[in-house]
């Protein structure tokens, strides 16, 4: 009878999940179209802010040999993920003012859908027991972690170099 009751616990905790996903994405589609001021020179707090949770998550539960490299791997993946989210956003330049304004894509909504979808799928196969890797839930989530600092740097990393030479290309030449 207890695993019953597991396997209905865990059928809930899908249900909460996806309701909240589709909620959170129905609010997004909704402001999908709509411009909204980028400030360039407050691109960096948030992967700052990311970047000291990330640093004490990997000093309070460090990972050790292999799993450094694992968590290094996820970085890369994470920054090649973010720069092409970066890249699926759109970045205008109003030619009078000079203000920046950008809009998410579709494309860029539909990425963010898919990667939330593989975390889900990765972690139904992997399970409790790691599967076939046998990696514990703190290594996951130390690679989660490691991955989203990834993705969310290089997103605006690009977002800033593409910003930049946006700017440079519509304000005049000095001479």
């Amino acid at each position: 009878m207890p695993t019953a009751a597991a396997g209905s616990h865990q059928w809930i905790s899908y249900v909460v999940t996806a309701v909240i996903v589709a909620f959170v994405l129905a609010l997004r589609m909704r402001r999908l179209s709509q411009s909204r001021p980028l400030k360039v020179e407050r691109l960096w707090i948030f992967p700052a802010l990311y970047l000291v949770l990330a640093s004490v998550m990997l000093v309070e539960f460090p990972p050790s040999g292999l799993q450094w490299g694992l968590c290094a791997l996820a970085l890369v993946v994470g920054g090649a993920l973010g720069w092409q989210r970066g890249k699926m956003m759109h970045i205008e330049v109003d030619p009078d003012t000079h203000m920046l304004n950008q809009r998410a894509s579709a494309g860029a909504l539909i990425f963010l859908v898919a990667l939330v979808a593989i975390r889900f799928g990765a972690r139904g196969l992997l399970g409790n027991g790691g599967g076939p890797l046998h990696l514990n839930a703190l290594v996951l989530t130390d690679m989660l972690i490691v991955m989203a600092l990834g993705l969310f740097t290089a997103q605006r990393i690009e977002m800033y170099l593409r910003a930049r030479a946006l700017l440079a290309a519509v304000r005049p030449a000095r001479a």
